[in-house]
C-alpha cells in the first residue's frame, strides 16, 4: 500500500514553529546559571563548567546574557573576536570543536563600550541571540544570566521551552545568602527545577601551612540548602590561580595543568551535576 501523494498547496507550506523553538529542539540539555547578587562568581561557575563537560567529550555551548557586564569574552581571552554571520544566522565563536560561546561583549564596537539599553530593547537582543545564533547539535547549552531577577532573567525564563535546571552560586556571608534565596523562589515561581547551589569562595587554603582560612561566616548556605530542601554541589575555596587564569584569559589552556583544591572541588561539582541531568 502506497502513502497518499500530498497536495503541492501543503508541500510549499512552511514550518508554522517559532524559528527559537526549532533552533533549541537540537540542545538536549539547557542549564541556567544563576545568582540573587553580582560579584559571587557565576560567571567563573559558568565559563568552567562548560570547559568541564566539554572535556568530558560533551558538546557545549556557553550564551553569556549578561546585557550590561558580559565577561566571558574576557575569560576566555576572546574580548578582540567578533562572529561570522552566514545565511543561516549567527555562527558561535569557537574555543574547541566542541565547545563555542556567544556574548553581547563580542557584538560591541570595543571592550569598553557600556550598553546603556531599556528594558524593551535588552529583550529584543536576548531573543535575536536566542533565534539567531547557529548551535547545531549541542549536549549542554550553559546559560550565564545576569544577577537578580529582573528582566533578563524573567525573560530567558519565559523564553526558553523545557529548562533543565538552575544553578545557584552564591558566597557565604548573609547579604549575598538575602538574594540567593530570593533566586530560589524566582526558580520555583517559573517552574524551573533547581539543580542545586554552589557554595563559592568558601574560605581559602594558606599557601604557606595549608590550613584553612574562613574568610567569611558559614553556615547560611547550609540553612538555605536545608530550608528550601536543594543540594550543595559544591564548596569552592577562593583560589588565586583562577583569577589569575580568567584575568590572562588563558582558563581553557591552564584547567588541566593547576592541582588545587579549587580545581578538585570543581571537577566533582562537574561530575555531580552530569549525573543528576543524565539520570533525570
Amino acid at each position: 500500500m502506497t502513502d497518499p501523494v500530498q497536495p503541492l498547496v501543503s508541500l510549499s507550506k512552511k514550518s508554522t514553529e517559532p524559528k527559537m523553538i526549532v533552533n533549541l529542539r537540537r540542545i538536549k540539555r539547557k542549564i541556567l546559571i544563576m545568582s540573587g547578587k553580582g560579584g559571587v562568581g557565576k560567571s567563573t561557575v559558568a565559563a568552567n563548567l562548560a570547559i568541564g563537560l566539554a572535556l568530558h567529550g560533551y558538546r557545549v555551548g556557553l550564551l553569556d546574557c549578561d546585557i550590561h557586564g558580559p565577561t566571558i569574552p574576557t575569560i576566555f581571552g576572546m574580548e578582540s573576536m567578533k562572529p561570522e554571520v552566514s545565511e543561516e544566522g549567527i555562527m558561535p565563536v569557537e574555543v574547541l570543536p566542541n565547545l563555542s560561546l556567544m556574548s553581547i561583549g563580542f557584538l560591541l564596537e570595543d571592550k569598553d563600550s557600556p550598553v546603556i539599553w531599556r528594558g524593551p530593547l535588552k529583550m529584543g537582543i536576548i531573543e535575536k541571540l536566542l533565534e539567531d545564533v547557529v548551535w547545531g547539535e549541542l549536549d549542554f547549552l550553559i546559560i550565564d544570566l545576569p544577577p537578580g531577577t529582573g528582566d533578563e532573567p524573567l525573560s530567558l525564563a519565559q523564553l526558553i521551552p523545557n529548562i533543565d535546571g538552575s544553578i545557584l552560586v552564591t558566597t557565604p556571608q548573609d547579604v549575598a545568602l538575602v538574594s540567593v534565596r530570593k533566586s530560589i523562589g524566582f526558580s520555583k515561581n517559573l517552574n524551573v527545577p533547581i539543580i542545586g547551589i554552589v557554595d563559592n569562595m568558601h574560605g581559602l587554603v594558606c599557601p604557606h601551612c595549608g590550613k584553612p582560612i574562613e574568610v567569611f561566616r558559614n553556615g547560611g548556605v547550609e540553612k538555605a540548602s536545608k530550608d528550601f530542601n536543594i543540594p550543595i554541589l559544591a564548596r569552592l575555596p577562593i583560589e588565586p590561580k583562577v583569577a589569575e587564569m580568567e584575568d590572562k584569559g588563558t582558563v581553557v589552556l591552564e584547567m588541566l595543568e593547576h592541582d588545587t583544591e579549587w580545581q578538585k572541588n570543581f571537577e566533582n561539582f562537574v561530575a555531580t551535576v552530569e549525573k543528576i541531568l543524565y539520570e533525570k
